[in-house]
């Protein structure tokens, strides 16, 4: 929202939320009837490609959003090094707006002239014309238009708006009050429109020219440089003719320098050019690669997982994975698509964030390998190469810790990363599994008064070590399947196995366990707490008074930066304990790794994540 908001800021359909699309149901609904009355012969082009000239500009733009946040997650040729919050994904939400927008006046502009039903599929004549409206009217309209929305008066009212956005990324470049927009539709109208009143429009045309508009739109509003320097080389006119990402950044940061659309000569011609923009162009262009201290190892979970990583939709990815929308089953085609695409081609960990905290940088890693993938035999050798690979890689870099999380650091997988500790016994990068502070999490959890709990579920190395001590504080730990307890005596000191129960009819209140399933929920007692001590959150079957705890997890320093996307089913600023551990081993210099059956001091990686700004979910 701007800082004074004017007449016309908001979208009209803004009320309508994620149903904003059914304002092009009377398209929809006229095109149909025209298919159905007089079939494909019959039915108008212009009127026909409507619907899949928006689809496809929305492909186009999801496009070039995955690739932004790709390469600004690698960092190496970023030009604004700046923090990207949810505050920005919230504000940028709606940068699908103005293609409805677009798609509802293309409708209006075939049933209102005349003309447009009768255009050609090609004309290159039009296209002539397009593309000298496009060099002179438009390019100069805009440049005086866009000075004029910086004057106070305008810009407090409509384009601080789309400022208040310093580091930007292709969705930001439709970021603009309804009001703004109107203009810039009729500036952009006059390539389209004037071609077709002269009778020399078309279909392709006009699709070529939304599609030029599109590309620059989002090319230029990257946060990272893209150009090839030979362009400039090969044809040195181009520099007037073609702006580049680091051109626009400038004015996002300087804002009375580069006012120019896509076409820079006007801000030559009136003196508006920033001097440093060709230095930054080299600069960003060479590009530089960083220092790693910190890399987290994940993987894919379900199908739509897809959508919620950084490079997936925005929109989806700044909220929990449980929080699912109503269109999600509509771009289900795409997420199946990228499953197989990652299935067949993943040969490879691929970033998916960067995060910094304090002067710690870090980064996020996905094995491009789904949940279901993990539990078949056939690809465990596969996948514990992926993860051999991407560990190889960041101890080449130099990265001083590297957090296995999620199924990577599988038992039955490489037992916790034992398994790549003992082939490569000199690996500098410590392997840490994040059991102590996990542990610790689930302890912490825990109310202080509680004296006995019931363990059930898998067994597991966090479910083991919360078990054992909580046997060691004299709480009694009560179990109901033999071959678990059997196995959990032998780990826990011969002198507090007293507090380890095998019984089917004592059942308190408090539970903790890996992988409670919905038969065992149901034989709880009303108002009891579940304590998972998996990754995984539990399934809530039980709809009374019963409490369901987090997965082991924290809430994040507000001095971490450049966290935008949500951490799975984690809300915003809340991380696994696993992630975080690895944070805390990095930040503390600790210099063993934390995998097998090796595992920190529980109260030593508490009181270290504490000291670090992590604060506890929960209180006991």
């Amino acid at each position: 929202m701007a800082k004074r908001p004017g007449p016309l800021t908001e979208w009209p359909w803004k009320w309508m939320g994620s149903f904003k699309y059914l304002v092009l149901a009377p398209v929809a609904v006229h095109t149909a009837h025209m298919l159905a009355t007089k079939g494909r012969g019959g039915i108008n082009p212009a009127q026909a490609t409507i619907l899949p000239i928006l689809l496809l500009r929305m492909m186009h733009s999801q496009i070039w959003i995955s690739l932004s946040r790709h390469q600004t997650a690698r960092r190496k040729h970023i030009i604004v090094d700046r923090s990207l919050e949810f505050e920005q994904v919230d504000r940028e939400r709606s940068w699908d707006d103005q293609i409805i927008f677009s798609g509802l006046l293309s409708y209006m502009a075939y049933l209102a002239i005349p003309n447009v039903s009768l255009i050609p599929v090609w004309s290159t004549k039009g296209a002539i014309i397009t593309a000298l409206l496009h060099i002179g009217p438009v390019e100069f309209l805009y440049y005086w238009f866009h000075r004029a929305l910086h004057h106070h008066f305008l810009y407090s009212r409509y384009h601080s708006h789309h400022h208040a956005s310093i580091v930007v990324e292709p969705i930001t470049s439709t970021i603009h009050p309804f009001a703004e927009h109107l203009v810039y539709f009729l500036l952009f109208a006059i390539p389209t429109l004037v071609p077709t009143l002269m009778g020399r429009g078309s279909i392709i045309g006009v699709l070529l020219y939304l599609s030029y508009v599109d590309f620059m739109n989002n090319m230029g509003h990257c946060n990272f440089e893209l150009v090839p320097k030979w362009i400039l080389k090969v044809f040195p006119p181009m520099k007037y003719l073609m702006y580049t990402p680091s051109f626009h950044s400038l004015h996002h940061t300087q804002f009375r320098t580069n006012y120019s659309l896509f076409m820079p000569f006007y801000d030559y011609i009136y003196n508006t050019m920033d001097n440093s923009t060709d230095e930054l162009y080299e600069r960003t262009l060479k590009g530089t690669e960083e220092t790693l201290d910190l890399v987290h190892l994940t993987h894919m979970t379900s199908v739509q997982s897809t959508y919620h990583l950084r490079i997936g939709v925005a929109s989806i990815a700044s909220k929990p994975s449980d929080n699912s929308v109503w269109y999600m089953w509509m771009i289900l085609p795409m997420a199946w698509l990228s499953m197989v695409l990652a299935w067949v081609y993943g040969s490879s960990a691929f970033i998916v964030e960067s995060l910094k905290l304090k002067k710690f940088k870090m980064q996020t890693w996905a094995i491009p390998r789904y949940n279901f993938q993990y539990g078949l035999i056939c690809e465990r050798e596969s996948i514990n190469s992926l993860i051999e690979k991407a560990i190889l890689d960041a101890d080449g870099r130099g990265v001083r810790v590297l957090s296995l999380g999620l199924l990577n650091q599988e038992k039955q997988l490489n037992r916790s990363g034992e398994l790549f500790t003992q082939k490569y016994p000199n690996l500098r990068v410590r392997l840490v599994d994040g059991s102590g502070l996990a542990t610790a999490v689930v302890l912490k959890s825990i109310p202080l008064e509680t004296k006995r709990v019931f363990l059930c579920g898998t067994s597991s190395k966090v479910t083991q070590a919360a078990a054992t001590t909580l046997c060691e504080r004299g709480v009694q730990v009560i179990m109901n399947q033999k071959k678990a307890y059997d196995m959990l005596k032998l780990q826990v000191p011969e002198r507090n196995t007293i507090y380890l129960k095998l019984s089917s009819d004592e059942i308190p209140q408090i539970w903790i366990g890996d992988n409670i399933d919905d038969m065992q929920q149901r034989r709880a007692q009303k108002g009891t707490i579940f304590v998972p001590t998996s990754q995984f959150p539990l399934k809530k079957t039980r709809k009374d008074d019963c409490t369901y705890l987090s997965s082991p997890a924290m809430k994040i320093p507000e001095i971490m930066q450049n966290v935008h996307t949500c951490e799975n089913w984690h809300p915003r600023r809340v991380m696994s304990a696993w992630r975080i551990a690895g944070m805390v081993h990095a930040l503390e210099g600790w210099d063993m790794h934390e995998c097998g059956d090796d595992m920190m001091d529980t109260e030593k990686v508490w009181s270290a994540a504490i000291k670090h700004g992590f604060i506890p979910l929960t209180k006991a």
